[in-house]
């Protein structure tokens, strides 16, 4: 039990050769020591567990090393990587920035960078998560790390690039680490497993890939969590009820029953999901990753963006053949809607279950039918159509006697003269039903039947109508047009209907308007007091105030624009009782008598 080492610091890399996914980083540095041009500070940023500290350390062991290799790896037998190992060297130093961020921390610092290194050539100072660093310890860092010792090389380390100041930014040669990608992980867990005897399948591999998130240190957490729950022999439905991951089986599953148009076994399906502890946002967006990885499998030329492993590849190649463009299209369309208004729902189960059904009727819709086994609708046009086309021949009773009775549809009688009795015919009132010749031969007697009475006036009568009314109407081209002064005129009236708002009122009652005529139409600009008045109206009310205006003048060119009267054309406003006072006796010759009479002090 002592002995047992984590993954991520057994098989952590201890050589460029062993670094995954920073491919490009190794092979700068490594010319970097070949050609002897090592600069004094270096940056590494980039997200976390992507091998930022990693690099560093072989970089110091490197450049240390008595023999390297000829391709620049650190031999591991010298005096200087046999103390790195066994974590005894005096020439590499880290410091932790998270917890000694402070000045005294930094100046402590700068004191150790004056002793030259006691074996090899440089002393190599690893400051981690640099960002930490207060201002102040930034400030007091900065000449130590523009101009340091010869033998010093200082090799910071950030996962938060944009919270380092920019005079350190400019001294440090910045190297940016990427994520690691699916294929490295898996191929660095492969190994790791046969070197632990691990059985685990690929499709094992990707879920923990996956939830790593490109970070190698997560993956190799992840992994040793599967073993310890699954034991040396993994297997792929444990490692997702381990990790709570959603299946692959049910976004497949569910996609077949979208095709299909059964709702019914989605609902389920999603039911079966809430139940097990997913979230249920986290569902929807299963959902668009995998409409978006059929879509790439459906695309010829993308295969390189699916992640995935071959017997997935091939299962989603097979589903894909299935699914037209246009279904894919949409069923994204509606995932990403349903994602975005999750949050803003009261409801998030009874969204996601609609966007089922929605996804459910795709298929139908593209095909222009009828969505789960609805009858058709049929237009008026069709339903006319069908109507007036009968097969020619004699109408058989039976079908004269089932056949609905349509109604009569009453033309409109002409007015009689004033003072005469209308004639009433029989015709009018009553008809007679078609006469169906009896088994025996005898014609039975026409029976009068009431004319159903119609449920609506007739078309015509609705039509006549119309055009009287048309008639009657003057049309606004005929409309005499409104003159500017009326227009000016209604502009209290105007004012008026928001009596309930005073500050808009009074706002409205007060302003100095004026008339523009730009072409056809004319523009009323009012005038407020300030920008906050303008905003104001502008942004809220503009538009309300304009169609009520429109209504009140009759007038549909009109336009409203607000502006700002200038300062000097404001009438000026007495606030002060002595300004009050002159005024009135400017205006007011008894007051001013008054005041001159009594001698009275004015202030």
């Amino acid at each position: 039990m002592s002995d047992y080492i984590v993954s991520a610091r057994k098989y952590r890399p201890d050589s460029f050769e062993s670094l995954i996914g920073q491919e490009n980083i190794a092979r700068t540095l490594k010319n970097s020591i070949k050609r002897g041009q090592l600069a004094h500070a270096y940056l590494f940023c980039g997200p976390r567990g992507v091998g930022k500290t990693s690099t560093a350390r072989i970089f110091a062991k490197t450049i240390n090393c008595a023999d390297p290799g000829p391709d620049m790896e650190p031999c591991g037998k010298c005096e200087s990587c046999l103390s790195f190992a066994e974590g005894r060297s005096y020439c590499i130093h880290e410091l932790d920035a998270a917890s000694n961020n402070g000045v005294d921390d930094i100046k402590a610092l700068i004191d150790q960078v004056r002793i030259p290194p006691q074996t090899g050539k440089y002393s190599v100072y690893i400051i981690d998560e640099v960002h930490m660093l207060s201002s102040s310890a930034f400030n007091a860092f900065l000449k130590t790390l523009e101009e340091p010792p010869a033998y010093a090389i200082f090799i910071l380390a950030t996962t938060e690039k944009h919270k380092i100041l920019p005079t350190i930014l400019s001294r440090c040669q910045t190297y940016d680490f990427n994520r690691i990608t699916v294929e490295g992980i898996v191929g660095n867990l492969r190994s790791i497993a046969l070197k632990e005897g691990v059985s685990i399948d690929d499709e094992s591999l990707h879920v923990i890939a996956m939830k790593a998130d490109g970070a190698m240190r997560d993956a190799l957490t992840i992994f040793d969590q599967t073993v310890a729950f699954c034991g040396k022999d993994v297997k792929y439905e444990e490692v997702v009820r381990n990790l709570n991951v959603l299946d692959y089986d049910y976004t497949f599953s569910l996609t077949d029953a979208f095709l299909a148009g059964d709702y019914r076994t989605a609902f389920l399906k999603f039911d079966d999901i809430l139940s097990k502890g997913f979230n249920a946002l986290h569902f929807v967006s299963a959902l668009s990753s995998h409409f978006r990885d059929l879509l790439v499998s459906k695309t010829s030329g993308l295969e390189a963006l699916l992640d995935l492993p071959e017997s997935l590849k091939k299962r989603y190649a097979e589903q894909a053949g299935r699914c037209p463009m246009a279904f894919l299209y949409e069923a994204m369309n509606v995932t990403v809607q349903c994602e975005s208004s999750y949050r803003a729902s009261i409801n998030p189960r009874f969204l996601i279950e609609l966007t089922l059904m929605k996804l459910s009727a795709l298929p139908a819709k593209i095909a222009g039918q009828p969505a789960f086994g609805g009858a058709p609708v049929r237009t008026a046009a069709a339903a006319q159509t069908s109507s007036d086309v009968r097969p020619a021949g004699r109408t058989s009773p039976a079908a004269v006697q089932h056949e609905e009775p349509q109604p009569v549809i009453m033309e409109k009688a002409a007015q009689p003269p004033a003072g005469s009795t209308p004639e009433v015919r029989p015709s009018d009132t009553e008809t007679r039903t078609p006469e169906v010749p009896a088994a025996g031969g005898d014609a039975p007697k026409p029976r009068r039947t009431r004319a159903v009475r119609p449920s609506s006036m007739a078309l015509n009568s609705i039509m006549g109508n119309i055009s009287d009314t048309t008639a009657e109407k003057p049309s606004a081209a005929s409309a005499a047009p409104v003159s500017d002064e009326d227009i000016l005129a209604r502009w209290q009236d105007l004012a008026a209907m928001y009596v309930s708002k005073p500050r808009l009122n009074n706002t409205l009652a007060t302003a100095k308007l004026a008339i523009e005529h730009e072409g056809d139409t004319r523009r009323v600009v009012f005038k407020v007091l300030n920008t906050a008045q303008k905003d104001w109206i502008e942004t809220k009310l503009l538009h309300e105030l304009e169609g009520r205006f429109q209504q009140l003048t009759g007038a549909p060119d009109v336009r409203l624009r607000v502006d700002i009267e200038p300062e000097e054309e404001r009438p000026q406003v007495n606030y002060m009782p002595s300004e009050k006072l002159s005024d009135l006796m400017s205006k007011n010759d008894e007051v001013r008598n008054l005041v001159s009479d009594f001698g009275l002090d004015l202030k």
